[in-house]
């Protein structure tokens, strides 16, 4: 792959105790996105995606049918975007995605996970210039002229078409992202996309070694435990 993107499987939990953070992160995603968009799959785009990316990573179906449940109630928490900028160790740059119901309660949780491994929380926008937004498709198939032809056709903006070892890897503005995915089913029918979803993508790495590494995972471990966050984002290269 020629951008660097991250894989959510890559932090797949290895414990039961881990597994059960990773059902409640999606449930609650799986919540706020059908409440704001609609609990139908097949008119919700995001939801789609997002239910399909959870099966693959092993999400009981109970856990999908109750977040949807509880949004088909219209009732429950109301939950919030809030997205953390700074540098953790070694000097990275790192974005932490939350999904919160007390921002008051979250921001001193995630700075609290900064000031544990010697890190530096920012202010918006500290490091998110040196990132791209994007969405990103990954599906099997060789033929990137036919994939990059069909999604100009349908007037989508493309950041970058790969192919590589038998898979297509699309890049696009993160606000194409419905637009995108429909241009592909519509062209190519029913997709088994391996990656589907909005990421910060970085424009370059830092490399960390020796007690950096160390600091560094414990950070990613402080914050994967937090159940406000959602995904983390960032440049460094072991």
């Amino acid at each position: 792959m020629g951008r660097a993107y991250q894989n959510r499987k890559e932090s797949m939990a290895k414990t039961a105790d881990a597994k059960t953070k990773v059902y409640s992160k999606y449930g609650r995603e799986i919540y706020v996105v059908a409440k704001s968009g609609g609990v139908d799959p097949n008119g919700n785009l995001a939801l789609r995606g997002l239910i399909e990316r959870a099966k693959k990573d092993q999400v009981p179906t109970h856990v999908i049918e109750k977040a949807l449940d509880k949004a088909k109630g219209g009732g429950g928490e109301d939950y919030a975007l809030a997205r953390y900028e700074g540098f953790g160790p070694g000097g990275c740059m790192v974005i932490v995605d939350c999904l919160t119901d007390n921002p008051n309660r979250t921001f001193a949780e995630v700075r609290q996970c900064f000031t544990k491994t010697k890190a530096k929380i920012g202010t918006p926008g500290t490091v998110s210039h040196m990132f791209d937004h994007d969405a990103i498709f990954v599906f099997a198939g060789d033929d990137e002229d036919a994939v990059l032809e069909a999604l100009l056709t349908a007037d989508v903006d493309v950041s970058d078409v790969e192919s590589d070892s038998g898979k297509i890897t699309v890049f696009t503005p993160n606000t194409e992202y419905f637009k995108a995915r429909q241009a592909l089913t519509d062209a190519f029918g029913e997709i088994d996309f391996e990656v589907d979803e909005i990421q910060f993508i970085p424009k370059g790495t830092t490399p960390i070694t020796a007690d950096d590494i160390a600091m560094f995972e414990k950070f990613l471990d402080l914050l994967n435990d937090l159940d406000d966050v959602q995904n983390v984002y960032h440049d460094a290269e072991y």
